[in-house]
């Protein structure tokens, strides 16, 4: 039983391979934010290993109910003081590997849930 409409106006993720993500069939290339209420725009950091506190902090300006984030090609979990400003906010944090991560971000969006997809490329 359908309970609620899909929405189809949030970007989606339409296809990823090793190093890009499409969004709504444009290529982006390196890591990437994605925002069910405002599209998507490059996310400025390098590796896993490169992110802390700060990588994520401003993604509390953006009040989603949760954050999909993608560590790459295999599950990484950050450590939870990079979290703290998303958990002070009441924002819930799901780790995911990226290819996991783009198909539960395109279901939450699509049910017309307010979530930001954080996700690194596969390489």
């Amino acid at each position: 039983m359908k309970l609620q409409p899909d929405q189809f106006n949030a970007p989606f993720v339409s296809a990823y391979e090793a190093g890009w993500i499409a969004v709504n069939g444009e290529r982006h290339e390196g890591p990437l934010v994605i925002h069910s209420e405002s599209g998507c725009s490059p996310w400025v950091v390098g590796s896993f290993e490169e992110l802390n506190a700060q990588s994520f902090a401003p993604f509390a300006l953006l009040k989603p109910e949760l954050i999909v984030f993608g560590s790459g090609i295999r599950l990484r979990f950050p450590p939870p003081a990079w979290l703290m400003a998303l958990t002070q906010a009441r924002i819930g944090v799901e780790t995911m590997d990226t290819a996991a991560a783009c198909r539960t971000y395109n279901i939450l969006a699509s049910e017309g849930r307010r979530v930001i997809a954080a996700i690194l490329p596969l390489s």
